[in-house]
C-alpha cells in the first residue's frame, strides 16, 4: 500500500525563539538548523527577517541546506500596496526557500488587531501570497487563531483560509494560536477545512496551553492535515509549541500512523532523536527533561522489582516501543523499592557478569538499601551505584587518597573596589606514594573544592582533563539544624558521554566532595586506567 506523504516544518528558530529565557545567537541558529536538516525536517522556520538584526543577517545568505529554508513574516499592512510595504519587501528580499505569512483569520482580531475591514484583510492575504508567488517562492499562511476564528465565525476563517489557497499557497496552516481548542475541537474542524481546500495542502499549528499539542497535531493528521508545525522540545511562548520530539517517534513507530504516512525522518536519523534532544538542551544552556517522552532518561526506566523481573525476560511488558529506535536505552533503577532481578540486571547493562546465586548479590542488595535509607538515591545515580557493585566486587582500584582538604569562604574587597565573594580549597592526595597538594579558587566552596581536586592527580590527570560538571542539585532529606543533605553531581566527558554521582552527609561540603570523588573514579574506571 502506498503511503502518503506527511510534512514536518519546524519553528524552533521563530516561534521558539520566544520562549521566555531562551535567546538564540546567529551562530545557534545556523547549528540548529544544521541539526534539523541531519535530522530529515522538511522545513527549517529560520526567523523574521526585518524583525531584528540577527534574523535579518541570517537571511542575507544562503543556506546549504536540503530543508526547505523559510523565512517567516506579516502579510501586506491595511493601506498599503504590496509594492508599498517595507515588511513585505524584507521578506522578498530574503534569501530563503519559502516565505510563511501570519495571517488573521479571527473576524475579532482583524477588527480589534488590525483596525480594518474583514475584505481588507482577505485582499491583504491574497496580494501577499500573489507577489510571494510572482517572485518564485514557496508560500505558506499561517492562518492565526483559525479555530478560536472558526468557532465564532466559520465563513469567515474559511475565507481566509481559502484566500491563500486559492492565491497560490503551498500550505494553508490552520493555528490554534491560544493554545486553548481540544483534540476533538481540532479533528471537527480541519475535517470541515478540508471539505474546501484539499488536505495535501493543509497544515496544524499547535500550541500547548491544555498540554494537548501534540495530541492536537496528531487529531489534525486523523482528519486530513498534511503537514505538522512543532519545535524540538516542545519549546515556545507560554507553554510551548507541538513537540516534534514527541511526534516524530509516534508517526514512525506507531501502526496506525506508520502504516499510512511516510515521513522525511528515516529509520536512521530516528536513532539520533535523542542525541538531538539532548543536544538541544545543552545549546539552552538547561538540564533535559528526565521524564520527556520517548528520550527522556526515565522514559524507558522501571524501578519496581516485579516490572523488571518481566523486562528481563521479554523487553515488551513493559515498553511501547523499542528504546533503541530513538536512541535511548533501557534502565533498570536499581533502589529499595527493588530487588535482585533490578540488580542482575542493571550489573548485565554495565558488563558485570556475576552468577546469580554469587553470595555478594545479596550483600550488594543489602549494602543498596541501608544506603537509601540513609538518604543516597541510586535510581538517579547510575555512575556511584557502578562503583559500588565494583567495590562490593572488588574490581575497583585504588587510584590515589585524600589525605585532607581544606575549604574558606571570604567577602572582600577586590582590586576595583568591588565587594565579592571567593572561596578557597586546597586539597592533599596521595598518588603513588607521593603527596600532592592543589589549591584552587572557585565561584563557591563546591566550584572551589572541584578546581583544586582536578589540578593535579599526577599520572592520572591525562584521563581527567576532558571532565567537566554540567550539573549540580542538592536536596535536604529532613529538617532541623542537623538536616541530612543529598548532592547529586551530572557530569560528561570530552566525547559526550554523561552520568551521575552522589554524596549524602549533614554537611553539605561533605556530600558534594563523595559525588566529586566518584565522578572522577568513575571517568578513570570507564578510561581504564591503572592502579
Amino acid at each position: 500500500m502506498t503511503r502518503e506523504r506527511l510534512y514536518l516544518f519546524d519553528t524552533t528558530l521563530r516561534d521558539g525563539a520566544q520562549t521566555n529565557g531562551v535567546d538564540f545567537t546567529i551562530n545557534d541558529k545556523i547549528q540548529i538548523a544544521d541539526m534539523l536538516d541531519q535530522l530529515g525536517i522538511d522545513y527549517v522556520e529560520g526567523g523574521y527577517p526585518g524583525a531584528n538584526p540577527a534574523d535579518t543577517e541570517l537571511f542575507s545568505k544562503e543556506r546549504d541546506l536540503n530543508a526547505t529554508f523559510t523565512a517567516f513574516g506579516m502579510t501586506r499592512r491595511p493601506g498599503r500596496s504590496a509594492s508599498n510595504d517595507p515588511g513585505l519587501a524584507a521578506l522578498l528580499e530574503a534569501k530563503a526557500d519559502a516565505i510563511c505569512f501570519v495571517a488573521k483569520s479571527w473576524d475579532y482580531h482583524v477588527r480589534v488587531a488590525l483596525e480594518t475591514t474583514n475584505e481588507e484583510n482577505l485582499a491583504s492575504i491574497r496580494d501577499s501570497v500573489t507577489a510571494a508567488k510572482q517572485r518564485g517562492r514557496e508560500v505558506l499562511v499561517d492562518c492565526e487563531h483559525f479555530f478560536d476564528g472558526y468557532k465564532a465565525n466559520p465563513e469567515y476563517a474559511l475565507a481566509c483560509a481559502k484566500a491563500a489557497y486559492d492565491s497560490g499557497a503551498r500550505w494553508v496552516v490552520l493555528c490554534d494560536t491560544n493554545g486553548g481548542t481540544l483534540p476533538h475541537e481540532i479533528e471537527a474542524i480541519v475535517r470541515d477545512v478540508v471539505k474546501v481546500i484539499p488536505d495535501d495542502h493543509v497544515g496544524i499549528h499547535a500550541h500547548n496551553d491544555t498540554e494537548q499539542a501534540v495530541a492536537n497535531s496528531l487529531a489534525a493528521v486523523r482528519a486530513g492535515a498534511r503537514q505538522i508545525q512543532g519545535t524540538l522540545n516542545g519549546i515556545g511562548e507560554r507553554c510551548g509549541n507541538a513537540n516534534l520530539v514527541s511526534i516524530i517517534p509516534t508517526l514512525k513507530l506507531k501502526k496506525e500512523f506508520a502504516e499510512k504516512f511516510d515521513i522525511g525522518v528515516s529509520d536512521g536519523q530516528l536513532k539520533t532523536l535523542a542525541s538531538v534532544s539532548r543536544k538541544f538542551d545543552d545549546l539552552l544552556n538547561r538540564a533535559p527533561n528526565r521524564h520527556a517522552p520517548y528520550v527522556g532518561d526515565s522514559a524507558f526506566a522501571t524501578k519496581a522489582g516485579i516490572h523488571a523481573s518481566a523486562l528481563v525476560k521479554e523487553p515488551q511488558t513493559y515498553e511501547h516501543v523499542p528504546p533503541e529506535a530513538v536512541g535511548n536505552r533501557r534502565r533498570v533503577l536499581v533502589s529499595d523499592q527493588g530487588g535482585r532481578s533490578n540488580l542482575l540486571a542493571e550489573l548485565e547493562r554495565i558488563g558485570l557478569s556475576v552468577d546469580k546465586s554469587d553470595p555478594r548479590i545479596a550483600r550488594l542488595l543489602e549494602e543498596v538499601k541501608e544506603r537509601e535509607a540513609m538518604g543516597y538515591a541510586y535510581e538517579g545515580a547510575d555512575a556511584s551505584f557502578e562503583l559500588l557493585a565494583r567495590r562490593i566486587l572488588g574490581t575497583v582500584p585504588d587510584y590515589f587518597d585524600v589525605e585532607q582538604f581544606d575549604v574558606n569562604v571570604e567577602q572582600r574587597y577586590n582590586a576595583l573596589g568591588k565587594r565579592v565573594t571567593v572561596a578557597m580549597a586546597v586539597v592533599k592526595v596521595k598518588v603513588d606514594g607521593e603527596t600532592l597538594i592543589s589549591a584552587g579558587e572557585g565561584n563557591g566552596p563546591v566550584n572551589a573544592l572541584d578546581v583544586a581536586l582536578r589540578k593535579d592527580l599526577g599520572k592520572y590527570q591525562k584521563f581527567i582533563e576532558g571532565l567537566k560538571l554540567t550539573d549540580y542539585r542538592v536536596r535536604i532529606l529532613n529538617a532541623g539544624t542537623e538536616a541530612v543533605t543529598r548532592v547529586l553531581i551530572e557530569s560528561e566527558d570530552e566525547a559526550g558521554e554523561s552520568w551521575t554521582t552522589v554524596g549524602v552527609s549533614s554537611n553539605i561540603i561533605d556530600a558534594s566532595f563523595q559525588a566529586l570523588m566518584d565522578s572522577i573514579v568513575y571517568k578513570l574506571v570507564r578510561s581504564g586506567a591503572k592502579a
